[in-house]
């Protein structure tokens, strides 16, 4: 499912990079096996915790399986808009975006692959880099408000492709919330610490 995860994301950036609307229809056909998948894990983490009745850190695993579950879904359907918004953008005249896209994406994709890899090791550290990935990913989407506000004001005629862009970076950047959540659950699986919202990593 990880898997599947990623590849939206990188044929939604492809789509972007390269506009190309082919891209866009693989992501839409992922999009249903995805959600198969979603129903079918969940299912396996209700029947054990129905019939094993599991205490501690196996208790801990199946409750982070679900979250984890549940955020790599949401990553599917952010792809899906970040497609949608690049294919509008194969319709309008290309210009100079004032914002790394691609680097956004890749840094987003490269959160989502940190934080599955932390969890099939069981690996907090590997998980802790993902929260210093998020900072970055932040930072990115941060600038390219007033960098894309400041494109309308001096283009006008570019305000369709701007908005576009931002609503692009902005689903990267929910990429990466998702990413961190993923993160830190297997924090919480693996120490037993609840470290949303305010990133306590100790021991």
């Amino acid at each position: 499912m990880a898997g599947m995860a990623e590849q939206a994301i990188q044929r939604a950036t492809e789509a972007y990079r390269l506009r190309d609307s082919s891209y866009v229809t693989l992501v839409r056909q992922g999009e249903p096996a995805l959600r198969q998948m979603q129903s079918d894990i969940d299912q396996i983490a209700f029947d054990l915790l129905a019939m094993e009745q599991p205490m501690a850190v196996d208790l801990r695993l199946i409750v982070s399986m679900i979250r984890i579950n549940a955020d790599l879904r949401r990553v599917g359907d952010l792809a899906i808009n970040i497609a949608v918004r690049a294919e509008e953008l194969t319709d309008l005249p290309p210009i100079e975006i004032p914002v790394d896209i691609p680097r956004m994406s890749a840094l987003a994709s490269a959160m989502v692959s940190k934080a599955l890899q932390a969890f099939v090791d069981g690996d907090t550290e590997k998980a802790e880099s993902v929260l210093v990935l998020d900072d970055q990913v932040d930072a990115l989407n941060r600038a390219a408000f007033p960098a894309l506000s400041s494109l309308i004001k001096h283009q006008p005629v570019s305000t369709h492709q701007a908005l576009h862009a931002l609503i692009i970076t902005r689903n990267l950047e929910r990429i990466g919330d998702h990413a961190t959540n993923i993160a830190e659950d297997v924090i919480f699986w693996v120490r037993g610490n609840d470290v949303r919202h305010h990133h306590d990593l100790t021991v």
